[in-house]
């Protein structure tokens, strides 16, 4: 008996059409690739792939206008809010999303990311925390955690020479500007589920002319890492969560 695998009735999955046939360049194991499915796939469930305008930010999700085919804007180094303003208010119909790495947000890009949200901005921040610097090295950012090995920490950082772990989402919760702040993960189905919804809310919320929406997204990088994909996942709920625990930290 043969089973006919492609028919409608049996499909239970497609690739997002706004998804390029591009190969992907991200690193075995790495979030990145999911959550820019689940960008396809809410984009194209709320038919915004006319109205929509990306910035794309420099780290490694540079690349991000090569795989999702909406507009995008390219923003400086940490600059990506601030773009993000201005192709917004010159857009107010748009939906308007920023995608950002800790290194990007966390570090250069802190008081663009900060001075945004504080005044509202109608836009959505994707926001991927892998705790390092993959793309130029796998050096200590922002959010790398107290201990952690890095190419500029080969001993662990230290909170007496290098301070803790910045918890961005945390302040960025406090503004008054900010009507959603959601931290999730995708490592597994159960939580791809979740940050889909999350982002699916902010880009409603970006439409609605609610404010600033944030949704960080806990991520591994295997290759700064020096880890399997697997040991990767297991690293990041074992030590990555405790410091930056899944789940709301604003919803209004």
């Amino acid at each position: 008996m043969s089973i006919d695998i492609v028919s409608p009735e049996n499909l239970v999955y497609t690739k997002p059409e706004l998804m390029n046939d591009t190969h992907m360049h991200y690193c075995p194991g790495c979030s990145h690739g999911v959550v820019h499915k689940l960008i396809a796939e809410v984009i194209e469930e709320m038919d915004l792939r006319e109205k929509t305008i990306g910035i794309a930010p420099v780290g490694c999700a540079v690349f991000a206008y090569n795989y999702l085919d909406i507009d995008w804007q390219e923003a400086a180094h940490g600059r990506a809010p601030a773009l993000a303003t201005a192709v917004k208010r010159l857009n107010p119909d748009k939906m308007v999303f920023t995608y950002q790495g800790d290194g990007d947000l966390a570090a250069i890009g802190t008081a663009e990311t900060l001075h945004a949200a504080n005044r509202g901005e109608n836009i959505a921040i994707i926001y991927i925390n892998n705790g390092i610097y993959g793309m130029t090295g796998g050096q200590m950012s922002p959010t790398t955690l107290i201990n952690m090995s890095t190419a500029t920490s080969p001993s662990g950082r230290t909170s007496s020479k290098d301070g803790s772990p910045l918890d961005m989402s945390r302040l960025l919760a406090q503004l008054d500007g900010v009507c959603l702040v959601s931290r999730q993960a995708v490592h597994t189905a159960a939580n791809v589920k979740r940050a889909k919804r999350m982002i699916r809310l902010a880009f409603e919320n970006s439409m609605a002319g609610k404010g600033t929406s944030v949704v960080e997204i806990v991520s591994t990088c295997s290759s700064g890492w020096k880890m399997t994909p697997a040991a990767s996942n297991d690293w990041m709920v074992d030590n990555m969560f405790p410091v930056f625990p899944l789940g709301d930290l604003k919803n209004i």
